[in-house]
């Protein structure tokens, strides 16, 4: 009787992930945020416990698993409506190489040593560091790389950063700073292809021949 009533929970937990799991959404393992990765670790320690020990009720389980889904879809919902919150529960990414220079002092921050560097180029198919143009450490700790341009002629379009601008209608400030642009001299730009209201943008980057790709919140189509 009690291998019927383990093999019943462990059903009945497989198929309540499952669905726990599909309402967190969709996301690759190595880009789950800190709070998606300790629900996660919560929930199976929650499931394993359960099946462990059948005589204790399945309710025990089943409330603290409702308790933590909750707690992820209200601090996402936050996320999506705060920067800082977001930064906080997702992270930023972080430049390690700007325009073919190492940046030392940002992999001192993020306790990311040469050897960590090396491999990730090595995974992204780079040979040396003199190839990079551009590291950037994602939150999900993938290393993206951008490589040097070949064409002399886009020697000097290849220095911007393709980092964005305006997200969620905020003037990304950091981001100008690094490309040596101000927040006037972006308004006066967007001013000029018709955009007088930040606002109403969701995304704004700055492409390597000088455009812009502009996307507006709830634009139809």
């Amino acid at each position: 009787m009690e291998y019927m009533t383990i093999i019943l929970r462990t059903l009945v937990l497989y198929f309540l992930i499952i669905v726990v799991f599909r309402i967190m959404g969709k996301r690759e393992i190595g880009q789950l945020s800190i709070l998606d990765f300790v629900v996660s670790i919560m929930i199976a320690e929650l499931a394993v416990t359960s099946i462990e020990d059948p005589g204790t009720p399945m309710v025990r389980t089943i409330v603290p698993m409702g308790i933590l889904v909750m707690i992820q879809i209200i601090m996402a919902y936050i996320s999506l409506k705060s920067e800082k919150v977001r930064e906080i529960v997702d992270g930023k990414p972080t430049v390690l190489i700007d325009r073919g220079k190492i940046d030392e002092n940002a992999m001192k921050k993020q306790r990311y040593n040469f050897d960590d560097l090396l491999i990730q180029l090595r995974e992204n198919n780079i040979a040396s560091v003199s190839d990079v143009e551009f590291a950037i450490l994602e939150p999900s700790g993938k290393l993206s790389v951008i490589k040097k341009e070949d064409d002399t002629k886009q020697k000097d379009a290849g220095t911007l950063l393709p980092l964005p601008l305006i997200l969620d209608g905020k003037v990304q400030e950091e981001h100008l700073e690094r490309i040596g642009k101000t927040s006037l001299w972006l308004r006066q730009e967007l001013r000029k292809v018709g955009q007088k209201d930040i606002k109403l943008i969701s995304y704004c980057s700055l492409h390597k021949n000088g455009s812009f790709f502009i996307d507006i919140k709830n634009e139809k189509k």
